[in-house]
């Protein structure tokens, strides 16, 4: 597992953007019109910002190359069903006091 984001779902998704942006990060990536990954200089980690409803609390996102093999490997691990992402799937992870993403793509943008 490799952390890769953290998740954050916001409101009003261009207000967030711009906040961040007058901060001195930088926009690394759009995908659609919901959801917009920011850099904050200096740091691999990005903040994924997102306005679509139905995603879970704020939580850090981890890169794994299957997330079914890797439910498969952890079936004691209480997690959600697996949703599809462009180019990839994502799980939610309910962990004590907190939840967090496993996620894989064919390829990591940014």
């Amino acid at each position: 597992m490799i952390l890769t984001f953290q998740f954050q779902p916001v409101e009003d998704l261009e207000a967030a953007v711009q906040h961040y942006l007058d901060l001195g990060w930088e926009e690394a990536w759009r995908e659609g019109e919901h959801t917009v990954s920011m850099q904050m200089p200096e740091l691999e980690i990005e903040l994924m910002l997102d306005d679509e409803p139905g995603w879970g609390p704020a939580g850090p996102m981890y890169f794994v190359d299957d997330v079914d093999a890797w439910r498969a490997e952890h079936a004691n691990v209480t997690t959600g069903e697996p949703r599809d992402i462009p180019g990839g799937r994502v799980v939610e992870v309910t962990a004590p006091g907190h939840t967090y993403y496993v996620f894989s793509v064919e390829e990591i943008e940014g």
